[in-house]
């Protein structure tokens, strides 16, 4: 008996024929390649044509230079993205029908007897991440020191670049080998209900992870100081104190150190919450504007779209885990896609690798229906942000943070409609624009 064994023989109950899921999972693969080439192709597209004039809705608002770095800016990454998504349709079909996973695990057995079931296990899983790490690799430093360097985006040293890339695999081995370990061995000993075991696990790190990343592991990537701006901080928290939320501190993050793009956000779980402005952001939006951009924000919460969004996931994660389940014990999952079962150590890992990487070609087609849930959480935070803060505000900040992070104005609407998280600008602005006028649009100060 191999030095790897697992505790009991393994025995798969009979299963689908492996050629119907090979199939199917060949058909999702080809199918989501071919509509996200198209979809790209018709954006790009589209925005080359409406390049040379800008949109009438956005004369004297925004400048021709803008409009056509905006235009520019969204060819260029669609076409690395294109050869982007080429490849790694190559390389997910490599891991899978052409025998990739199936061949580092059989190395993985034969160069690591030593370490026992649960070792090999974690060295598996640790071995697919660092050559997909490396394989990815590439793309990351053509996007940071080409793509967005030719745009005028990039602040990243090629130090800082490497120094976030060995904190990243520190905090990855250190957070993830850990609740990998826990998953394998409920897989391995909590019996056939496993996954409902395992998905409560999960769930548990992911609620962790809420409270503990503001404060521990955010600021091992950036410095974070408290909002100096008196008169702004004021503001923002008579903002927060008339919207009924509580947040721990008020913070400014260099996020000018790796990139010119701007952001606001919220992070953190119950008393740990915290708001977040990155300092571009300040530095491009007066007091109004930053008060309205939060006030959006607010609206997420206020209107319990993060609240849905946990509970999405939390649903969604548990099939996944039940989906799971079920495969892990059929011998044509692990056949259909290129791996042949272990006979003598778990195939716990390999069942969670195969399942990472088949489902994403499935999912793919939900991806309509999550872009209009997400626009339409999008139109309501406006809506309370115009009741609590300047619609005029908040459409003027809309257009900077566009002009700043070369967002295009003249989006496909296919493209649009299948892919954007927010609405695409000109349809934003039109219903700001038909928002009621809150008094606080009037006033010098926060009501």
């Amino acid at each position: 008996m191999h030095a790897l064994s697992a505790t009991s023989a393994v025995a798969f109950p009979p299963s689908l024929a492996p050629w119907a899921l090979s199939l199917a999972f060949a058909v999702a693969v080809a199918a989501s390649f071919l509509i996200k080439l198209w979809l790209s192709s018709r954006q790009m597209r589209h925005v080359a044509q409406h390049r040379a004039a800008v949109p009438a809705a956005f004369t004297g608002t925004v400048s021709l230079p803008a409009h056509q770095k905006a235009a520019d800016y969204t060819i260029a990454r669609g076409r690395v993205g294109l050869l982007h998504l080429s490849l790694d349709t190559l390389l997910l079909i490599g891991w899978t029908l052409l025998g990739g996973l199936d061949l580092l695990n059989r190395w993985m057995i034969e160069a690591l007897p030593m370490i026992g079931p649960m070792g090999y296990q974690l060295a598996l899983l640790a071995g697919f991440a660092v050559i997909s790490g490396v394989l990815d690799l590439p793309w990351s430093i053509y996007s940071t020191f080409r793509l967005e360097q030719r745009f005028g985006f990039n602040r990243t040293t090629l130090r800082l670049f490497l120094m976030d890339g060995l904190k990243g695999l520190v905090i990855g081995a250190v957070i993830g080998l850990p609740i990998a370990a826990l998953i394998l061995w409920l897989m391995g000993a909590a019996g056939n209900a496993w996954w409902l075991w395992a998905w409560s696990a999960w769930m548990g790190f992911n609620l962790l992870m809420l409270v503990v990343y503001p404060t521990v592991i955010a600021p091992l990537f950036n410095k974070f100081e408290p909002l100096a701006d008196v008169a702004l901080r004021d503001r923002v928290q008579a903002l927060m104190d008339r919207c009924g939320f509580a947040a721990k501190g008020l913070f400014v993050m260099d996020g000018s150190r790796r990139s010119a793009h701007g952001n606001a956000y919220f992070t953190g779980l119950g008393a740990s919450k915290r708001v977040v402005f990155f300092d571009t952001l300040l530095a491009r939006l007066n007091a109004g504007e930053v008060e309205a951009v939060l006030a959006h924000e607010l609206g997420h919460f206020k209107r319990r779209h993060v609240l849905q969004r946990m509970v999405l996931m939390f649903a969604l994660s548990l099939v996944g885990f039940a989906l799971l389940g079920w495969l892990s014990g059929q011998a044509s999952f692990y056949l259909s896609l290129g791996v042949r079962p272990n006979l003598d150590a778990p195939n716990d890992a390999l069942a969670l690798l195969l399942f990472l990487l088949a489902l994403p070609p499935f999912t793919y087609f939900l991806t309509p229906l999550m872009s209009y849930w997400s626009r339409k959480h999008e139109f309501e935070a406006d809506a309370y942000a115009c009741a609590q803060a300047s619609g005029a505000d908040l459409s003027a900040a809309l257009l900077k943070l566009h002009e700043d992070n070369a967002g295009t104005l003249t989006p496909d609407p296919w493209f649009a409609r299948f892919y954007y998280s927010h609405p695409p600008a000109s349809e934003r602005l039109a219903a700001i624009a038909a928002q009621p006028v809150s008094a606080r649009a009037f006033a010098g100060q926060p009501a």
